[in-house]
């Protein structure tokens, strides 16, 4: 019998730091693919700490034929040369962090080849990051929209990760550790980023942030 809680979460563009800690705490993931797409969120773009401080990379997608199109169906738009650029934002913010050299060919992979499909972008990001980080979590996916749900962390919005979910009330019980940041010195310590922020500067010992993020609530799931 499988008594591990299940989280939902929307799919994410190398999601916040945040929502891997919720892989992490909950172990079993049930991805939403059937809610009606929600545009400027985490499902189509990341924030990263560029040298001029965080920095919003958005997926572009194609617009849907109707305002109530799935997730599922949303695809990847072509425009501007997006691939490129978010690479050369990725390199140009942390080709000097301890572990972006180690990373980095594997990760460029994912930027020379097209995917059709948003979600399935996202997925093979998700699953390569969570590879890195020896993060094993049993991912499932919606195949019907339920409004109310256990554990219900799909609303998960950029507007409130630029401060520590900690100060803002969404979730008192996560406290992110501070861990090296590249730019810290200039921009002091940024909360709210892409785990590619956490990938890059920790390395596999990212995956102790993570678990001390929730080190004090761990039974709160159950």
């Amino acid at each position: 019998m499988n008594l591990m809680p299940t989280v939902y979460l929307s799919t994410a563009y190398l999601g916040p730091i945040y929502q891997y800690a919720l892989m992490l705490r909950f172990g079993q993931v049930r991805f939403e693919a059937m809610e009606h797409y929600v545009k400027q969120s985490y499902r189509n773009r990341c924030v990263i700490a560029s040298a001029n401080g965080p920095l919003s990379l958005s997926v572009p997608i194609v617009k849907p034929e109707t305002p109530k199109a799935y997730t599922r169906d949303i695809k990847i738009s072509d425009h501007g040369n997006w691939r490129h650029l978010h690479w050369q934002a990725l390199v140009s913010a942390y080709n000097m962090s301890p572990f972006f050299e180690y990373y980095a060919d594997e990760l460029a992979c994912f930027y020379e080849r097209r995917y059709t499909f948003l979600m399935d972008f996202n997925e093979a990001l998700r699953q390569w990051v969570c590879e890195q980080l020896d993060l094993s979590p049993v991912v499932s996916f919606t195949e019907e929209y339920k409004a109310e749900v256990t554990h219900d962390y799909r609303a998960i919005h950029p507007k409130q990760e630029y401060i520590s979910l900690s100060t803002t009330g969404a979730d008192p019980c996560f406290q992110l550790p501070k861990y090296y940041q590249v730019f810290q010195e200039k921009h002091g310590f940024l909360s709210g980023l892409s785990i590619a922020d956490l990938l890059f500067n920790m390395g596999p010992e990212g995956l102790l942030v993570l678990k001390q993020s929730f080190a004090e609530s761990s039974t709160d799931t159950k």
